[in-house]
This record gives C-alpha cells, structure tokens and sequence, in this order.
C-alpha cells in the first residue's frame, strides 16, 4: 500500500453526539476488524468516523456512501472540517468523476465504485479501513460488499471494517461478522406521538389524510406537515382534496419526477404552514426541514423484481415496521412531534420488521457479472448477509446469457465470461446498457447509441407540472415528428417495419409508425433539439428556454455529462465512438441489451358500444412478452396510438397493469442477429424440396416465448445433416423426387425404370428392389456429408467416373433369374401389322393388365381368336383360371388346377399349337387329350376371368382414342359405322351409286387404303339401283356383294310377275292377300328377287361374281328359268300363309291365352313384309311347316294349357339367350351363324308343340345354348 501523505489537525467535532462515543469507537476500532456503528441521522457518524478511524491510527480510508450526491456532499463536509482542499487529503469519486491524489487518506466514494475497484484489486491493497456508511439501506451493492469483506477480512489481518447503520436491525450486521461489537449512538430527537387512525368503512386514502389533516390543524404550536403516499398520482389527488379544506396552508408534492425548482420549494419555507405531500423519497434520503406533523399512509411502490415475467415491478405495499418508524421519526427533529398512522396498531404489529433488501427483490445480472469477473465462486455459496432467493440468482444468470456475457455451462461448473461479458464488467453501466454499447461499437453507430443510453440512465427531462400537462404535452410531441395525425406519422418507407408471426407467412407487413426509431428516435430528437439550442442561446436564454418548455436544464446537462463519461469509458475500451449509425443499426444495438422486453402484438378485443349506442374508446393492444408475459404501451409513448406488430421496451413496469415504456418498432430480423443464441428453434415437418433441391423444413423462431418468426423454411441439413442425408437418399434417389440432369441419376432411373416396366408386366412387383432395398444400396455407396442436389453433385464431380454407383438391371430386381422378357413382347404382330402392347400392374383398376392399341381402319379386320390366347407369359395364369371356371363336374379332373394348366400348354407346344383359333377351345382338346375327359366349349366360362387376364383394346384415330374395352367383337359392333366412314374417306373414287347394269369393271376382293389398312369392295342394294363401296370385313363385303348382285339381276331381266299371276290357284292368290306386304305386287316383286338369288346361287356363290363375263354367265342362267322359280318361291309362300292365316283364327276364339299371344308374336317374326327375300335358305322352305305347327299348337293347348305353358318356358328360355345376343350385336343385317339360331328356335317349337310334323335337323335346349355361345 502506499505510503499516506501527512496528516493535517484531525478533530472530532464535540457538539455532535458520536463524539461521546469517539473514544470508545477509535479503541474498538484497534481492537477488532469488523465494528457495527448504529445511530439516528443526526449523530454525526458519516462525517466523524473516518476522522476517528485517522486518531486510532489508521492510514487509509475507503469511505462508502449509497448515493452519488451524498459522496460529493459527504466528502465536502469532511475536507471542510478537516481544512483541507476538496481532491487532496479528501477526495472522493463517482461514477465517471474522480478527484483523489496519491495523498488522498480519505476516499469517499458510492459502493459501486468500490464493487468496481475489485476487479483489478482483489485484495482491497489500497484501503486498511473500509467504511460501510448506510448499510441499513442494504442496497445491493451494500450487501455484496459487505460479503465480499467478510471473504476478505481473514486474509488481511490488518484491514478494518466499520459498518454503519440507523438503529434497524443491528444484530444482523454484528451476526454476519461473527459477533461484531455494536456501538449506539442517540441522535437528536424528540419524543413522538403516534396515533392510530384506521380507514373506516367507506372511507379512502384521500378521506382518511383529509381528517387527519382537520386533527392536525386543530393543535396548538403550528408546524409543518409531512404527508407520506404511494405515488405521483395519489399525490394529486390528495393536494385536491387538503386545498379543498380551505385550511389557508400551502400544499407541495415531493416525489422523485418533481422539477427541480418545485423540488426546491420544499426546502426553502416561507411564512406559510405547509403541507407537504411526498412519496418514500423524504423517508431517509432527503430531510425536509420544519416538520412537527407526520401523516403515513403506510404504503408505497416498492421496486420489486418477479422471477415469473422477468420484470422490475413497482406494486404499492404496505411498508415494514421499520421503515414507519422512519417515517414517525421525521416529525422529532425540532421539537415533539405527532405522527397519525391511517391503519390499526394491529397491522402495524403484524407487518414485517424490517424492509426487504434490495438483493432479494432485485435482479442480481451486475453482481454476478462482477463476481464472475472477479472469480469469487457461484453466487449461490457467497456469504451475503442475507442469501438472495435461488430464482432470482438464476434470472441473473439468465440475464447474462441473454446478453451473450456468460458460456452455456454444465450443471456446477463456474460462470466463464465471452469476450463481450468480460467487456460488459469493465463498464461502470448496467449490464443491459453495457451490451448495448458494445454492439453499438460493432455496428457503427456507437455515437449515437451513447446518446440514447445516457439519456434513458438520466432521470425524464421532461417535466410535466400538474397545472400546465396538456401545454407539456404538446411541447414535448413536437419530438415524435411534424404535421402527425393522430400523433402518428408514416415511417420512413425506405425502412418499413416488417413482421410475419401473425400469419406464419413471409409477407410482409407495412405499419405506420410514428417515427422510425419510435421513442428513441423521440430522445435523439430531444437531445439535437437541445444541442443546438444551447450553441445559439445564451447560458441564461437556454436556461429560459429549458423552462418555459417543461425541459430540466439540470438533468439535460447531467446526460451531457453522461455522453461524455461513456465515452471516455469506451474509449478506455478502445471502442470506436464516432460511428452514428443507420436508425435499423441504432436500434438493433439498443435491442441487444432488451430481448426480454421484446412484444408480439395481439388482436385487441373489438371496441363495444357505449352508452347512446357510442362505441367506447378503442381497446389497448396487448402484445404477448417473454415468458407469457402480457403488457400495453404506455398512454405516454409515441408508439401506443400505433401499435406496431413487433416492438422492444426499455422498461416493463407494473402499476395498474404491465406497462412498456420506452417503446420502439423492431423488425424478427434484428432479433436473430443480435438473439440467435438465446432464440429457441424449432424446425418441423422436414421435406424435400424439388426445387432447391435440398431438405427443408417449417421452422419456428421463438425468443423466451415470443413467436418471431411462425413458419419459414429453412435449410434441414444445417441442423439435422443424419435425417437430411436419409430423406435425401429416400426421397430424391429412391421416390425420384429430384429434377436432376446428373447423368448416373439419370442411368440409374432409367435401370429402374426398365426393371419396373418388366416386372409390371410380368405381374410381379416383388421381384423389383424395394425402396427399402434401393435405399440400402445408395446408404452404402453415397458418403455421409451428401445431403442435397447439390453435395451429390459436387461429390460426383470428384469421383472417377469408373467409380460411379451405377446401377446394372440385375441389381435393380430381386431375383435376375425369374426374368423373362421375351414372354411379354411389345406389339402383337396380326399380319403385316404391329398392334402397340402396354402393360400396368394396377389391380383394381380398368387399366390393369395389358392394353393393346388398334387403329379404327385395322378395328373390323382382327379375328378375336389369337387374342384369347393371351401374352405367353400370362397364358399359363390364364389356363389356370379357365380351368377354375369350369363346372364342377368336370373341373375335379383337373386337380390341381397349375398343374394340368402347365401340362396343357407343354402338350400344345409340342404339337406347335400356338395362337390357332380359340384358345379355350385348344386348351379343351389338349385337357381332354391328357385325361380322357370331354371338356365341352359351352363348359368355359372366360366371363369369370379377372379382368388382367382379359386384354383391353383402345382403338384409337389419328392418335385420338376413340374407344376402349376388352370386348373385341363388341368393339368392332359398336363403331362399324365410324369403320365404315373412315372406310369410305379412304376409298374415294373406287365407290359409285345408281347403276341398273355392270358398270363396275372387274371388282377386286380387297383394295389397300393407306397406313397398312384394307378394304373390301362390294356391290351394295340401294334399294331399286346398284352402288360400289367398300366394306371393312370380308364377310360383310360378301353379304353385301350378294344382295347387290341379287338386285342387279332383277335391273337386267324382266320381270316375270304377270306370267306368275297367270299360274297361280284361287287358293293362292287368297293367300296371298292375306300378308304384311302393302300389295300383291309388292309380294311378287319379293318373290322375284328371291327367284333370282336362287338361280344365282346355283351357278356359284355370288360374293365370287366380280367381272362383266362372270355376271353375264349368272344373269343368263336366271333369265331363263326365273318365271318357273318365280312361281315356286310364290307357292311356298302362299302356303305358310294360309297356314298362318289359320293359326289367327285360332287366336280370335282365345285372345288373352298365353299361347295366342306367343303365336301371335312368332307369326310377326316369321311373316314379316319382305320376308320371301329375307328368309334365307333354307329355312324359306320350311315355313309352311312352322305356320302348321303352331295352328297344331293352338288347337292342343285349348284342351292343354298347363302343358303348354311349361313347354313355352323352355322355349321363353332359348328366346331371351337369343335375345341378349342379338342386342349385342352391331347394327345392320345379322351375321349368318346368328341369324341361323333364330330358325334352330323354331325347330325347337316343332319339337315341343308338333311332334308329328317332325324337325328338318336335329335340335334341343343344349344345341341351341352351344350355337348361341359359339356365336357370341
């Protein structure tokens, strides 16, 4: 320590009473290290005992004082007494003034300065004596010194510690220093009269300080009053209520907002009697001269912290038992004094002795830090004289963290401090505006950031007397920006406020604010104001100035000072303050001291009707702060009429509610770059994204709470590069999800791709590698730092491509060896042409299986046949599943059913039967073959088969599909006509119409029309002329051909229908008449064609007669011997109807009989107009004797009717099997084999009804159903 300077004539001042005790002290003082001094103000301890620690021979003196002021004060007093220059002998400092020597023996200073000093000098080298003054304040600094003393004292014997103290609560003092000697010192006071005086029922605050006021006034000796309340608000109203009394006194406020010069007032009394109404401030920090009278409320705001939402409250409380005392004790200053308490002896008995120090109701970040600082061990085992509660020790810890100042730490290891926490303890602010300065600095802007931090350390210079508010008011709002409606103006649009947790969107938000910086743009506007109205003003002029508009010259020029000390400490820190800054970096550095006190704001409650149906005034917003916390904008700030989505606060303070003052608009942003380490993330539903070609995922961005940013997506790998890579690998290379042109993707799609056709095709998707498989493949092959596009290809790039993992088609299927291409071809080959296969593995749907794609042209030339053979490598399946079809009866021969199907079809390759005909049918014989039993073609059923098995064709038109199904000749039905027209189209000029002789040249068999099609030319009957046109099928063309030639002959030969007449019986030409024919001309002109067609036919079939000389040869053969088969066709005729006419006489008599009526509908089928040429050979013959059965019919179920009538089933049965093939049939004439059971049916009647007129061929119900089913 160094040596002390000389000391000048020390002497205690004898009219105070410590100076009693002086002797007493200075012998303790020797004796032990720590000394517990208690006394009333007035004792003189602060100012005596370091001159009595000098007597009893100490060196230096580090002598404390909780306030700034007081220091200066204390330390002036001292150097008076002492007759020494303030700087030298005393000296004092404070934060950022200091004026100490190397000389200096007595060193005032506030407890802060101490607490700094141990940064850089553990053990206190400087100081043998240390004195504590004050210490019943138990601020926080107080009590940490205190602790640290006591860690201190056995590692330096030779340091002394004195500890003062008004009379509360000494024995704590003296226990925490292990039994310290106690040393009480009387101050100068007089006796107090307390009085009691409880609210009654209905009776307030204001009633209750209203009557004690009228007691007061009624005593005798006059004095002053001091009235103590909870707050600036209560104060008014109570200076209402005692200047309504008309009392004539002169009523002050006290309180700490109060302007200087009505601060002043109060100690400057005049002739008056005053009241002076004041807040806890003239408790102990200030003495108001004159008081006789004290009237305590017995409550007020006591700064109190809530670990809960993190915020420094102020509720009005019911004040300790020491601190009434305190209170009571004012008024014993100059003589006896009256104190009135408005609440019971009982409560005041029940209240806690003593306040709570400011260590268990504050937050503890500065100490922390500077423990951290000075590596003093956790905060939770330093011997504080009153442990702090373990919430509020960790929101310190919070605290720091949130400022970056502190490492994340395991669970008991020692606080380490970043970079900027080791900055932060270095700083003579709190460490929210230490953190503040320091991203200043890094962001450029620390000038101005100074400013703001300065000007929110310093207490409001704005004031607001209660008189003049509204004109304060609108001075002041001249800050927040020009020519604002509603006190609001637009932001700077270059820089709008933007925020998206709202909608969980990344729209953007426009908000008007009223200026860019909120508040704090409003405090720099203040501060350019003033600056420059200082430089063009006189001292005095500003001074006016500063008054005239509510300003406080004294604290603007305190934040002056401020502005200056910072930036010497900064500068000390060789931090850059010239930077001023863009406002998003100003207010960017403030939000990194704030991320507690950031808002999210909420959807406020719709205004609700007044009263006259007004709507009441618009509802606060609420916005949702840290840690569930609810807060509102204060009235007061520029911002609460604006409401911006996002906002920072400098202060949180609960009164009536949670309210944010200081306020500014910030932008989710800003909070991730100065917050990134205390911000929560939560990345959720991760994907691939095709377009980025990376792992995404929604994330969600919260600060303690506060929803930043609700969705955005985000990068997955950065923090999940395990779960990326595998989506990546599962969802890109696997699923396919990746538009990439990278080659080896590329090749190995296409592998699979192939791998998949083939084993769609061969209905078994089993053989193809799994995903799970696939992805296995890819995981053993692709590094562990690929997990996008991007790293696949850049990986890519460095690899030879040799290397490559290319996928063969052996590795893309399970089994190589069950392949088989070959048995699933891509086109089926018909001829000359090349019908397109598709395959799908699609159970279910009408695409399954394989689809073969047919040109309407080549629709009506396919044979179904081939076709039911099936692909050969799904023929055995089908084999297989037709034999299942079988009836029962038969099917047991077949058992198992895989195994005769395999055998089937190797007895059929062996024999080189393949494709011919049926399939059905082949597989029947080769069955039979194998076995012995009989497989009957009506014994299949293919209807049964599932639908894969049954192969789809789409006819498609100029690559337009026109049609699809797996119903071939149904098909080929269904758009005959489209055929037909597109036929037409094709053929041109190789068609005509109109002719009555050959004019056609020779015709040819078929003709090719382009793309591979063929048609079929062929005479066609238009009904009394001849056309040419050409047909799709050869069996249609033949029909045609027919018919056009049979009406061609009757163009070119007479007509022998008199000669006929001529030859005919009474009897048949009665008949005759008789008919569906319009006339009997018309009939015989029938009768001719028939003739004709006959005599025709005789020479040779005449789809064959396609040249001039082969029609000559035909129609000479007609012209000779048409009368004579002219009159037989007519005979036959005029018999059946006869016959016919018969059986309708019959009906006449039983009309409603079921077998009239069937009669009746079976002579309309067969005795139809043009039924002579219609009814082919030979059934044309045989329809006397179908008439003649159904009179023989007629005449046995008059005597027969239920025998009838169970016969007539069997034959409704063969009718409605005829019936449901003919209604699938195409439109126009019926093919011959379908025509041909029609007349099978009625063989079928003749068997049935008229036995005796015996049938022309054998027929029964079996027959028919094979004819039907071989037809279909």
């Amino acid at each position: 320590m160094t040596e002390a300077g000389p000391t000048p004539t020390v002497v205690v001042e004898p009219g105070l009473p410590i100076a009693g005790e002086a002797e007493r002290i200075a012998g303790l003082v020797r004796d032990h290290q720590v000394v517990v001094v208690a006394g009333e103000t007035g004792s003189g301890k602060t100012t005596q005992l370091p001159k009595i620690c000098l007597l009893a021979g100490r060196k230096r003196i580090a002598h404390t004082q909780p306030r700034r002021i007081a220091a200066r004060t204390v330390a002036q007093r001292i150097a008076v007494e002492c007759g020494v220059e303030l700087g030298e002998f005393v000296g004092f400092q404070v934060r950022f003034t200091r004026r100490v020597t190397a000389a200096t023996r007595i060193k005032v200073m506030t407890d802060g300065i101490l607490l700094s000093e141990l940064t850089h000098d553990r053990m206190l080298s400087k100081y043998d004596t240390i004195i504590i003054d004050e210490a019943h304040e138990r601020s926080l600094n107080i009590d940490f010194l205190l602790g640290y003393l006591k860690q201190l004292l056995p590692k330096r014997p030779d340091l002394r510690v004195i500890v003062t103290s008004a009379t509360i609560d000494t024995a704590r003092f003296s226990e925490h220093f292990d039994g310290a000697p106690v040393v009480e010192v009387s101050g100068r006071t007089f006796p107090v009269e307390t009085r009691y005086r409880p609210l009654e029922d209905g009776q307030d605050e204001i009633d209750g300080i209203a009557a004690a006021v009228e007691e007061i006034v009624t005593e005798p000796g006059g004095g002053d009053i001091l009235v103590f309340l909870s707050g600036e608000r209560e104060i008014r109203d109570a200076a209402e209520a005692v200047e309504a009394l008309g009392a004539g006194v002169e009523v002050l406020p006290l309180f700490a907002r109060l302007s200087s010069a009505d601060q002043q007032r109060v100690f400057a009394p005049g002739p008056r009697r005053r009241i002076v109404l004041a807040t806890n401030v003239a408790e102990t920090s200030i003495t108001v001269p004159r008081i006789r009278y004290v009237v305590d409320t017995g409550t007020a705001r006591i700064s109190r912290y809530s670990a809960r939402t993190k915020v420094q409250r102020l509720p009005i409380e019911p004040v300790s038992q020491a601190s009434a005392n305190q209170r009571a004790g004012r008024c014993g200053r100059l003589g006896p004094g009256i104190a009135i308490r408005l609440y019971s002896e009982d409560d005041f008995a029940a209240r806690p002795e003593f306040s709570d120090p400011e260590i268990l109701r504050t937050n503890l970040a500065t100490v922390i830090l500077l423990m951290a600082q000075a590596g003093l061990g956790d905060v939770e085992s330093f011997p504080f004289v009153e442990a702090p509660n373990i919430s509020h020790i960790n929101d310190g810890v919070r605290v720091l963290s949130e400022l970056g100042a502190i490492h994340p730490r395991a669970r008991n290891e020692q606080l380490r401090l970043t970079r900027t926490g080791r900055m932060l303890a270095r700083m003579p602010v709190d460490p929210r505006l230490g953190r503040m300065l320091i991203e200043g600095a890094r962001r450029n802007s620390l000038a101005t950031v100074m400013v703001l931090v300065a000007g929110l350390t310093v207490p409001d210079i704005r004031e607001r007397p209660a008189e003049f508010q509204a004109q304060a008011d609108q001075l002041h709002r001249r800050f927040w920006g020009t020519s604002l409606p509603d006190e609001t103006r637009a932001a700077d649009e270059s820089q709008p406020a933007r925020h998206t947790a709202h909608t969980g969107t990344r729209r953007e938000k426009e908000v008007k604010l009223s200026l860019e910086g909120g508040d704090f743009e409003v405090l720099l506007n203040l501060w350019t104001y003033l600056r420059e109205k200082r430089r063009e003003l006189s001292g005095n002029a500003f001074r006016r100035m500063c008054r005239a508009e509510y300003l406080n010259f004294v604290r603007f020029r305190e934040w002056e000072d401020l502005v200056s000390q910072l930036r010497e400490a900064c500068k000390e820190l060789d931090l850059d303050t010239s930077g001023r800054g863009a406002m998003p970096d100003v207010l960017t550095s403030i939000l990194s001291g704030l991320l507690s006190n950031v808002g999210l704001a909420l959807e406020p409650p719709a205004p609700r009707p007044g009263q006259g149906g007004q709507t009441r005034r618009k509802p606060l917003t609420e916005y949702q702060g840290a840690r569930g916390a609810r807060f509102a904008i204060q009235p007061g700030s520029s911002q609460a009429k604006v409401t911006p989505p996002l906002v920072m606060a400098f202060e949180l303070v609960e009164t009536s509610r949670l309210w944010a003052r200081t306020v500014a608009p910030i932008r989710e942003e800003w909070v991730e770059q100065v917050g990134g380490h205390v911000l929560t993330r939560t990345l959720s539903e991760p994907t691939w994204s095709s377009r980025s070609a990376t792992v995404v995922a929604n994330e969600r961005i919260s600060l303690f709470g506060v929803p930043i940013v609700a969705a955005r997506r985000t990068n997955y790998a950065a923090d999940h590069p395990v779960e990326a890579r595998e989506i990546f690998l599962r969802t890109a290379l696997v699923e396919g999800e990746w538009e990439s042109r990278n080659k080896l993707v590329t090749a190995n799609r296409a592998v699979l791709r192939e791998a998949e056709k083939l084993t769609d095709r061969m209905r078994r998707p089993d053989l193809l590698l799994s995903d799970d498989a696939l992805y296995a493949w890819y995981d053993a092959r692709v590094p562990s730092e690929v997990v996008s596009g991007a790293t696949f290809d850049k990986w890519l790039r460095g690899l030879p491509k040799e290397q490559w993992p290319l996928l063969t088609p052996e590795d893309a299927v399970v089994d190589p060896s069950q392949l088989r291409a070959s048995d699933y071809p891509d086109a089926w080959r018909i001829g000359p042409h090349r019908l397109p296969i598709a395959y799908e593995f699609n159970p279910g749907a009408g695409s399954d299986g394989v689809t073969i794609t047919v040109r309407l042209e080549l629709l009506s030339q396919l044979d179904g046949a081939p076709f039911s053979w099936q692909v050969p490598g799904l023929r055995r399946e089908l084999a297989t599943e037709l034999i299942r079809s079988l009836p029962k009866s038969v099917r047991t021969s077949f058992v198992p059913a895989p195994d005769f199907a395999a055998k089937a079809l190797l007895w059929l390759e062996e024999r080189g039967v393949d494709g011919e005909g049926s399939f059905p049918e082949a597989l029947g014989r080769a069955l039979t073959a194998l076995t012995g039993t009989l497989v009957d073609p009506g014994d299949w059923h293919p209807e049964t088969l599932d639908p894969h098995l049954r192969p789809t064709f789409v006819v498609v038109d100029g690559g337009r599909e026109v049609s699809r199904g797996d119903d071939l000749a149904a098909l080929q039905q269904r758009l005959a006509p489209k055929v037909a027209a597109k036929l037409t189209r094709s053929a041109g000029d190789r068609t005509a119409t109109g002719q009555r002789s050959w004019t056609f040249g020779d015709i040819p068999r078929e003709t090719r029309l382009g793309r591979g099609a063929v048609g079929y030319p062929a005479l066609a009957d238009e009904g009394t002329t001849v056309g040419l046109t050409v047909l799709d099928t050869r069996a249609k063309a033949d029909r045609s051909h027919a018919a056009g030639i049979r009406r061609l002959l009757t163009c070119t030969n007479p007509e022998p229908t008199r000669w006929v007449v001529s030859h005919l019986g009474r009897d048949a030409k009665l008949a005759l008449a008789d008919s569906a024919y319009p006339t009997v001309p018309d009939l015989l002109a029938d009768a001719w064609l028939k003739a004709g067609e006959q005599l025709a036919t005789a020479v040779g079939p005449l789809a064959d007669v396609r040249s001039p000389a082969a029609y000559e040869r035909v129609a000479l053969a007609v012209r000779q011997e048409c009368p004579g088969r002219t009159l037989e066709v007519v005979n036959t005729a005029s018999q059946a109807l006869a016959n016919a006419t018969r059986a309708r006489l019959l009906i006449s008599l039983h009309p409603a009989a079921p077998a009239s009526r069937d009669v009746a509908s079976q002579l309309d089928n067969l005795f139809f107009a043009r039924f002579i040429s219609a009814t082919p050979d030979p059934w044309f013959g045989h329809l006397p004797r179908y008439a003649a059965s159904a009179v023989a019919r007629l005449e046995v179920a008059a005597q027969q009717p239920a025998r009838d009538a169970k016969l007539q089933t069997e034959v409704d049965e063969m009718e409605d099997l005829y019936a449901a093939l003919t209604d699938a049939q195409p439109p126009g004439p019926l093919r011959p084999e379908v025509e041909e059971i029609a007349f099978l049916i009625e063989e079928f009647r003749v068997s049935l009804f008229a036995q005796q007129l015996r049938t022309s061929i054998p027929v029964s119900a079996k027959r028919i159903r094979q004819a039907i089913r071989a037809a279909g």
